[in-house]
């Protein structure tokens, strides 16, 4: 590890002070140079920093005095935040930080997160907090964050606080010493979305690009893994995208759990990339345990996935509008695409022995889309159910056409 290249601990260090001192301390006796940032609000820091609450502030575009001044603490922790990714990310650009770990409960929760976020996949983020034991989801996002649990409040150095703060600072030594592992930028990068319910066609078809010298990334769509699809194919050299997964659209539109935005499935169409769209798994909704799903969605049939997740059939209202909106997003991609529909069925759940099988639903999901596609888009309906052997080979064959047609990533 270079020496000009430190670990950004970022903290309040009016009420962190000591805890931040300790963390310094356990990572240079590792042999990693350490840079403090204070982005609190209240109070002083009583060591000296790096760089201090007034400079991100001022990096945030306001003085230290009118974010004091605010009087909402959420807008005054947002003022500190913007002002400490700035700070961040400048120091990232001139490669003089390789990490960057927090600590906190709630509010420097929110600020080390909030800064982690703003590095791409693979840069080091330890955030060592109070929260870590609840649901992580507004703190992770879509990146690669460890969360280590405190366990106990993050207040004072105890027998209990160095443990975890040293388990932490080791966590961020040995991911910064230890160098990711070079990417061969001539491996065409194809992205898949998926979920068990498609598990048989997405592992037939990754077998098969995988064979053919493609590396194969894959996302859950739970959400974070179709909006984390989405960021990669503008972060990472993507030859080709295979959404094979597009139910979190649906979730999205009609109030599922699973949603990842409004901009799901833009991504790769938007800059061109070349993409293979397949209406996998949405005729299903995706809620929670069977109470709440039978008051979400009175009188549709339901499977009961585990006892925290229920899905509901996605009825035809539904698919048509769904179809509406993939159909315009075609229409408006700048690069090839195609869009392969198996008539057989959608998902494990749509099949003739599952639980929500609705036989013509593909074959209306496929005329509602051909209504407002424009003429010059590739549509191709296949007798096969979605995890049938033959629809993978379809949809490999599909795609490799589409990377022999554009070439070398």
């Amino acid at each position: 590890m270079d020496s000009s290249e430190c670990v950004l601990i970022v903290a309040t260090m009016d009420t962190k002070a000591n805890e931040a001192k300790y963390l310094e301390a356990c990572l240079e006796e590792a042999g990693v140079p350490v840079q403090i940032m204070d982005a609190g609000i209240k109070g002083d820091s009583p060591v000296q920093v790096d760089i201090g609450r007034n400079e991100v502030a001022e990096a945030g575009g306001k003085t230290l005095a009118e974010v004091q001044g605010m009087g909402n603490e959420g807008d005054a922790l947002g003022a500190m935040i913007t002002g400490a990714i700035k700070c961040a990310r400048e120091l990232f650009g001139q490669g003089r930080i390789r990490g960057v770990l927090g600590l906190g409960g709630s509010m420097g929760t929110t600020l080390g997160t909030a800064v982690m976020r703003d590095f791409p996949v693979g840069f080091p983020k330890v955030m060592i907090s109070t929260m870590a034991s609840r649901d992580t989801r507004p703190f992770v996002g879509t990146k690669d964050i460890l969360m280590l649990h405190s366990v106990c409040d993050i207040s004072g150095l105890n027998r209990i606080t160095r443990r975890i703060l040293r388990n932490g600072a080791m966590a961020m030594a040995g991911m910064c010493k230890h160098a990711r592992e070079p990417v061969s930028p001539q491996i065409p990068l194809v992205l898949i979305s998926t979920l068990g319910t498609t598990e048989a066609c997405v592992k037939k078809l990754r077998d098969r690009l995988t064979a053919e010298g493609k590396e194969v990334v894959i996302f859950h769509t739970v959400g974070a893994g179709g909006k984390a699809m989405e960021e990669m194919v503008h972060e990472e050299a993507v030859a080709a995208v295979v959404d094979l997964s597009l139910h979190e659209i649906a979730d999205h539109l009609f109030g599922g759990d699973y949603d990842a935005g409004a901009m799901r499935g833009t991504a790769a169409l938007k800059k061109g990339t070349p993409t293979v769209l397949v209406p996998g798994n949405i005729d299903f909704l995706v809620t929670g345990p069977l109470k709440i799903a039978r008051e979400r969605f009175p009188g549709r049939p339901f499977h009961t996935h585990n006892p925290a997740i229920t899905v509901v059939r996605t009825e035809r209202q539904e698919m048509a509008a769904l179809a509406r909106v993939i159909a315009d997003m075609v229409n408006a991609a700048k690069g090839p695409c195609r869009i392969l529909v198996p008539l057989g069925g959608f998902s494990a759940f749509d099949h003739k022995e599952g639980p929500l099988h609705d036989p013509g639903a593909p074959e209306f999901f496929a005329d509602a889309l051909r209504e407002k596609l424009n003429a010059t888009s590739s549509l191709q309906l296949l007798p096969y159910h979605i995890n049938d052997p033959e629809f993978a080979d379809e949809v490999g064959h599909a795609i490799i056409g589409l990377l022999t047609k554009v070439g070398p990533s």
